[in-house]
């Protein structure tokens, strides 16, 4: 009988592995770029689990992938998610999917439709449509679908939680949140991330969705009604800027075909109004620290200088007691990152124990409506409203 199992602060991954017993997972993983790595690592840590498939667009990617990381019989010769899945479906627990993000949405519901249960990376979809036609395929499966945001699993994100839940804000009316970097635009890990085919959005999708996740978990996910957007490409275009350590800024600035930089004014059900900003480049470190405003106090959630799912030092909490206005500080938790590690153990002990998915689609549809809504109202020069379908 498998058993449940809870990762201590001070034990390494790899012990609590090993406290893992019975049949092993059989895994698979369909895209095998930079973040399948990530991946594959976790993997590798878990005595309860065996990578047995593996599937990439490019002919010969995925056996060099699995040679790298040192992972043998490993059947990798299939030409795309559809040949593997249906030929591995039927011995397959789980697959995890690492497409680019154009090719989040085709695999996903094809590994649904075919019974296998689903990690899919950050973001959700490219379009609020995509994310929609995902739902529907993974309700009518009744399998697992859970988000790769391993930002969830920081405690410091957890502590985020915890005050806004614990009434010592009160009825919380403001968000101010986002970040970035002052230059990052990810190019050395080639273009996926930066041509419109292929990504879509840019760092509005890459990193905007963490830190939307951040305050839009921690006050309960409610809906977005309105979102009015802006995004921008000032440095994606620019030769000296974009793919210029790589000796390819005048071809990869031409390739540049998603967004740099973007913000939003959002409304959202119970009156709360989300300010956002996010950057790959920008001439400043940081737009600011995130803050959440309540009737009954303020929280303050420092800026990190490259935001990377976590805090950038300790918590504030600016409220009043016995009438005296006063400051409580919340002590960063500072402990190994096993962030990665956790979002994936989460996950899999849920197929294997038959629980819920530690990262629902039912939250992260209002985040990619965000997304989805913010690249529409940049386009379209006006606010627009966000409607949801039942699903």
């Amino acid at each position: 009988m498998a058993q449940n199992t809870q990762l201590d602060p001070n034990q390494s991954v790899q012990d609590e592995a090993k406290t893992i017993t019975g049949r092993k997972l059989r895994v698979g993983i369909i895209g095998t770029g930079w973040i399948a790595g990530a991946h594959m690592d976790q993997y590798k840590k878990m005595a309860d689990v065996e990578v047995v498939a593996g599937a990439d667009l490019i002919p010969g990617k995925a056996a060099e992938f699995f040679k790298k990381h040192g992972v043998e019989n490993v059947k990798c010769d299939y030409p795309s998610h559809k040949e593997m899945l249906d030929d591995e479906s039927l011995q397959l627990d789980a697959v995890s999917i690492c497409t680019y993000n154009r090719q989040h949405a085709e695999p996903t519901i094809y590994a649904l439709k075919k019974g296998v249960n689903v990690v899919l990376e950050k973001p959700f979809t490219v379009t609020l449509d995509e994310a929609i036609e995902v739902m529907r395929a993974e309700k009518e499966s009744g399998k697992i679908l859970s988000i790769g945001f391993q930002p969830r699993f920081d405690p410091n994100m957890q502590q985020v939680k915890k005050i806004c839940e614990s009434g010592v804000l009160g009825d919380i009316y403001y968000i101010l949140t986002g970040g970035g970097r002052r230059r990052g635009i990810p190019t050395p890990f080639g273009t996926s991330f930066i041509e419109e085919k292929t990504a879509g959005l840019g760092a509005l999708a890459d990193i905007g969705c963490y830190s939307l996740d951040m305050v839009l978990n921690a006050v309960g996910y409610p809906k977005p009604l309105t979102v009015s957007g802006y995004k921008s490409d000032f440095f994606g275009k620019d030769p000296k800027y974009c793919g210029y350590k790589q000796g390819k800024g005048e071809e990869y600035a031409k390739l540049f075909g998603v967004d740099d930089f973007a913000a939003a004014f959002v409304r959202l059900e119970g009156g709360i109004i989300l300010d956002f900003r996010i950057a790959w480049a920008m001439n400043i470190n940081t737009p600011g620290d995130t803050i959440i405003l309540g009737t009954k106090g303020g929280l303050r959630i420092p800026s990190t200088d490259c935001w990377n799912g976590s805090v950038g030092g300790d918590l504030t909490i600016y409220h009043e007691v016995a009438g005296v206005q006063t400051q409580t500080i919340i002590p960063m938790i500072q402990q190994p990152d096993q962030n990665f590690y956790k979002k994936m153990r989460s996950f899999l002990d849920a197929v294997r124990d038959g629980g819920k998915a530690p990262v629902p689609t039912s939250q992260i549809l209002y985040n990619q409506a965000i997304l989805d809504g913010i690249a529409r109202s940049s386009d379209l020069g006006a606010e627009v409203k966000i409607e949801i379908p039942e699903i």
